[in-house]
């Protein structure tokens, strides 16, 4: 029995019919630009996907004749700030063809640039929220940062313009502040952004000299070529990382999740190195503050030490004059007391002095016997004689000191 068939044709020819009859005319469809081909000035030719969870789950081929793309593409770019290109999320309004000889094709009449510029809005909503609502969004801010941070890791592309103004103005600093950066390259924008720049942080953390911060640099560029930025999956990275994370992804109307998740963020390269340096000249500002208000207070200290001193000085100088005169006095009238008690002074005055034999001066008569030898010493020589009788005064005689009048002075006494 012959087995019934159709032709090739014939198949092809029923699903042409039946897919103009199902798709008789344009429609909007969302997908997303898997990979792009443009001539100047001549067709554009896309490969359209849908991706889920599992994984791409559809493709097919788009056109966009030369007649229709000259205007769509300078449209598109006048409106996003960025051309067509591949990983864009796309709403473009086709006509569904197909042909019994090249089969399914989509003729793209036009594209709807508020839809993706929408969309990365939708994508930068979901991605807060989801942070959020998982306690996410404040982690860095509670991080600590050094006061001057010196070990700064870098993320950026090696190439980018951005990281070159970065190095310039933080190295090249006017106040000749040093700083130890070390580049980690990535890809900067695409959709392979996020996991290079989630890869170039975890070598930061694994690094074997720690670093103090970590700066993610990105020249500027058109909106919808920092939608890499919205990602959940980079900016739940960021936000758990343990060093504090400084972004500069330069785009100056509008902030991305990696921004408000970050420890801080500023709009260029430039502005975060001018902030970096800022910190040096805050610090050192404060540190020659504090060192010239410790100048003052220590020449104030020591003026009013020296000023003490000086008083103790003075007073040690007036205390040690008075002791010298007092000395001096006294010391004078010692000088008196021996002067008037010199032996030679005495006699001067006409009195004289009995000697032993031996020279020794004779104060009484106790020990005298008639026939002792004695000396009589006078002012102008010496009488030696003999000891005829001994007779003793009815008075006694102080002969230790002189008296008032420069003589010996005496009082009566009863004799032994």
């Amino acid at each position: 029995m012959e087995k019934e068939f159709i032709t090739l044709y014939e198949l092809q020819s029923g699903l042409k019919e039946g897919i103009e009859r199902l798709y008789p005319s344009r429609l909007w469809l969302k997908a997303e630009i898997s990979a792009l081909k443009a001539r100047p000035g001549g067709h554009c030719y896309m490969e359209l996907s849908q991706s889920d969870d599992s994984g791409i789950v559809a493709k097919a081929q788009a056109v966009i004749w030369s007649s229709r793309y000259r205007f769509i593409a300078p449209y598109f770019e006048s409106v996003t700030g960025s051309p067509l290109r591949e990983g864009m999320l796309v709403l473009i309004q086709v006509q569904v063809n197909f042909s019994q000889l090249y089969g399914l094709s989509l003729v793209v009449n036009d594209i709807d640039p508020d839809f993706s510029t929408g969309e990365q809005e939708r994508l930068k909503r979901e991605t807060l929220e989801r942070l959020r609502r998982e306690g996410l969004a404040d982690m860095q801010k509670g991080l600590g940062m050094p006061a001057i941070p010196y070990r700064i890791a870098v993320i950026s592309a090696p190439d980018a313009a951005g990281y070159r103004d970065f190095m310039r103005h933080l190295h090249e600093n006017e106040y000749g502040f040093v700083f130890h950066t070390d580049l980690f390259p990535a890809l900067m924008q695409g959709s392979g952004s996020p996991s290079s720049i989630m890869d170039a942080l975890d070598r930061v953390a694994s690094a074997q000299d720690p670093y103090e911060v970590v700066a993610i640099l990105r020249g500027g560029g058109a909106k919808l070529d920092l939608a890499c930025y919205d990602d959940y999956d980079l900016a739940a990275h960021i936000a758990q990382f343990p060093i504090p994370v400084l972004t500069a992804i330069g785009h100056d109307q509008d902030s991305h999740a990696a921004d408000l998740v970050a420890y801080g963020s500023v709009k260029t390269p430039t502005a975060l190195a001018d902030e970096l340096v800022s910190l040096y000249a805050s610090e050192d500002s404060r540190l020659l503050s504090y060192t010239s208000r410790l100048k003052l207070s220590f020449s104030g200290r020591l003026y009013r030490e020296e000023s003490r001193l000086q008083k103790l000085l003075t007073g040690i100088s007036r205390a040690f004059s008075r002791k010298i005169s007092d000395m001096e006095g006294h010391l004078s009238v010692l000088e008196a007391r021996i002067t008037a008690s010199d032996p030679a002074n005495i006699l001067k005055k006409g009195y004289v002095l009995a000697v032993d034999s031996a020279g020794t001066v004779i104060k009484g008569v106790r020990d005298r016997r008639p026939g002792d030898r004695v000396g009589i010493l006078m002012k102008d020589g010496r009488l030696d004689c003999t000891v005829d009788s001994v007779s003793r005064l009815p008075f006694r005689v102080q002969a230790d000191e002189p008296g008032p009048g420069g003589g010996l002075h005496g009082e009566y006494a009863a004799m032994d």
